[in-house]
């Protein structure tokens, strides 16, 4: 390779790939220093100057001034220093132009390695930027690796990344195997000190629900109907609260779909999570008697200050209403940001027959002491 087409290459890339030439000349002058001081056995330093303008390499080798006897090949002692330059000081830098035997193999080799190497961080920071572009998305991915950890490696369909899906991002009971294809949230771009990006990908982010009703529901897709919050315990149960300012779309209904279709579309995704699809009411007690859905409830008593709820619900519902672990009070307390205290009829009864009672047998005592 002639110095000119090495220049005409660097010129091509830097207009096809948007890499600045600027950036390719240092990387290359770095490496050609290396290659010559590994090919010639030169022991002093070596610097390379490439000239974009004439076209022209120049290799430097040279040592630094020192006071006092030098280290290694790179210092050079004063003294010895003013044999060649008499006016040389400490700190100057000392040394002669060379000539490789073989620079045409030289450049073409480190050249070789260099834009490879530069070609291939331009794609990938192309990539990632085009993936921070798509963070809170939902694409397409094929599942490449399963560590003993659990962590899932994913490959992101339609780009050239690949995602980490950790185990604390996996639904639970899910079981994935090399070639399966799933669909991965696109949670952020983590970037570690040492300046490697990585895309983490969740199956279990809310944000994964929210985005398969965009999918299957084209009302909530256009905006018609709108998500107002949604929680989620991944593999068990999803609420979300949903409503639309045109009193003629029923949000409910857009989101179930015709016999159930595009809610059974985005359950079987979820391998089976129930999906609650809850209408949304900025009436606080109304929409906790929502939240708590599947089951009835008798009457709420609210504290608005405190963002308290006390809840009463059939003594056969109560099982229903607090839900396996108490999960679905806890869910319907997180979509509504109120803390739901849920009660049986039976014991608010009880509880009302003894304040009765109490009262009564003070009103007796007072009568006495009279």
């Amino acid at each position: 390779m002639q110095n000119r087409e090495l220049f005409m290459a660097l010129d091509q890339i830097e207009n096809e790939y948007k890499i600045d030439k600027s950036q390719l000349i240092a990387s290359l002058e770095a490496g050609l220093a290396s290659a010559f001081k590994k090919e010639s056995g030169e022991s002093r330093s070596v610097a390379v100057r490439m000239n974009p303008d004439n076209y022209t390499i120049e290799f430097f080798a040279y040592q630094t001034v020192v006071d006092g006897e030098p280290e290694d090949d790179n210092q050079l002692s004063l003294e010895e220093a003013r044999d060649i330059k008499p006016d040389a000081k400490v700190g100057d830098l000392i040394g002669e132009t060379v000539s490789p035997d073989d620079l045409s193999r030289i450049a073409a080799q480190t050249a070789k390695q260099v834009i490879t190497q530069r070609l291939n961080d331009a794609k990938r920071e192309q990539a990632m930027s085009e993936m921070n572009e798509k963070e809170g998305e939902l694409m397409q991915a094929v599942v490449r690796r399963v560590e003993p950890t659990g962590t899932v490696s994913v490959e992101i369909v339609g780009t050239q990344m690949e995602g980490v899906l950790p185990t604390g991002e996996q639904v639970r009971g899910e079981s994935l195997h090399v070639g399966d294809k799933i669909k991965v949230y696109i949670k952020k771009i983590r970037t570690d000190n040492k300046g490697t990006s990585r895309v983490m990908v969740s199956r279990s982010a809310a944000g994964f629900v929210r985005k398969l009703f965009e999918i299957e529901v084209p009302e909530v897709r256009s905006g018609l109907v709108k998500i107002k919050s949604i929680v989620r315990e991944a593999g068990q149960r999803t609420k979300l609260a949903v409503y639309s300012d045109d009193p003629n779309i029923d949000s409910i209904g857009s989101c179930i779909g015709p016999k159930g279709s595009r809610v059974n579309a985005i359950i079987n995704e979820l391998n089976g999570e129930k999906v609650d699809v809850i209408l949304y009411s900025n009436n606080p007690s109304e929409f906790i008697v929502r939240a708590l859905s599947p089951a009835k409830v008798l009457m709420v008593q609210l504290n608005e200050t405190d963002q308290q709820a006390r809840v009463v619900v059939p003594d056969d519902k109560l099982s229903l209403a607090i839900g396996r672990g108490g999960l679905n009070a806890k869910l319907a307390a997180r979509l509504t940001g109120y803390k739901i205290d849920v009660k049986p009829y039976s014991e608010v009864i009880a509880s009302l027959d003894e304040a009765e009672q109490g009262a009564e047998g003070e009103s007796e005592e007072s009568s006495d002491a009279e």
